[in-house]
């Protein structure tokens, strides 16, 4: 007799190749409609399932991991980032977490560069120039932005993507200054002809583009502060592309709003999918609905790491992407 197949409650809907995968190895039951669930939902799957397979806006909290039913051993978040998981209460109670970390790399290190290029360049604004039909032929003092060539760019967070933006950023003769917690290694500070500032501060005030590319972590909330964003110049500009937690969302739409920063490119907010209505009015600004991860390639690129580590699990072995509290 074959053995049961262990119950994996997918959220949301993934690419096509992915669950069909899923169906052939797991009891899968999925999310047809793409409809997220909401946090009754989410407690009856977290009741019932062998293994959960959430995606970054579903919130598993430690309330609802503490009714989590006995069956459930294995949490595979189809994301990066698990800080929509409470991972210590996941520990505490026997549940493995996972993520699915390295293959979003390239395509958020494509997405910051062309916000990189679009805002100080103002490629937006001219669409909607030419959309609202304001193009009455070239001029030599009008839609003026800002060359790339010779500015400093300072990376927040200088991880995978971090360093894939600052391969790119050199392509475009940008000066590379990073952040992080400690140095990189010599030899690829040495290829990334970058400078290491210790201090956030120092570098947030020497900086012409600032790039945040931090995970979102306890210790990363409001990283960009009130105070630090204030260190910046008023002809800087800052781009988002890691979590909308990271920066004090409020203070940057005031300071742009005030013409206290030049702009801003942004793909995540704080509390999504909301946006702050200032930046939404704001000309000096480019928004996006957190799609710097979204290619084809990449979604199944995550789905299959989701069923390595569940398979990895169901066979007795350590999954190779578990995520425990220490890491966060």
């Amino acid at each position: 007799m074959a053995a049961r197949k262990p119950l994996v409650i997918v959220t949301r809907k993934l690419p096509e190749a992915v669950e069909t995968r899923m169906c052939e190895l797991f009891d899968a039951r999925l999310n047809a409609e793409d409809k997220p669930m909401s946090r009754t939902e989410l407690g009856q799957a977290l009741a019932t399932a062998d293994v959960l397979v959430p995606t970054v806006t579903d919130r598993i909290d430690g309330e609802l991991i503490a009714k989590a039913g006995p069956n459930l051993k294995l949490i595979a978040n189809f994301g990066t980032g698990v800080d929509n998981i409470d991972v210590k209460a996941a520990t505490e109670k026997g549940i493995t977490v996972t993520n699915t970390p390295g293959v979003l790399t390239e395509d958020t290190a494509d997405m910051t560069m062309a916000l990189i290029l679009a805002v100080p360049r103002r490629l937006v604004e001219g669409v909607k120039e030419l959309e609202a039909d304001n193009f009455k032929g070239w001029a030599p003092s009008w839609m003026l932005g800002n060359r790339l060539h010779g500015k400093r760019l300072g990376i927040v967070g200088m991880g995978r993507i971090g360093q894939a933006v600052a391969k790119r950023a050199r392509g475009f003769g940008l000066q590379i200054h990073y952040h992080n917690r400690k140095p990189v290694a010599p030899a690829i500070e040495q290829e990334l002809e970058a400078t290491y500032w210790e201090s956030l501060d120092q570098m947030l005030a020497r900086m012409d583009i600032v790039s945040v590319n931090c995970p979102h972590t306890p210790a990363t909330f409001h990283l960009l502060s009130a105070r630090r964003l204030k260190l910046m110049k008023p002809t800087a500009y800052i781009v988002n592309t890691a979590r909308g937690e990271v920066i004090d969302e409020n203070t940057l739409a005031r300071m742009l709003e005030a013409g206290q920063l030049s702009g801003a490119g942004l793909d995540v907010f704080e509390n999504e999918p909301a946006v702050n209505p200032k930046l939404l009015k704001a000309k000096n600004v480019v928004l996006l609905p957190h799609m710097g991860s979204a290619t084809i390639e990449g979604r199944i690129d995550m789905g299959e790491k989701v069923i390595v580590n569940i398979k990895s699990f169901i066979d007795g072995h350590k999954p190779p992407d578990r995520v425990i509290p220490a890491m966060l």
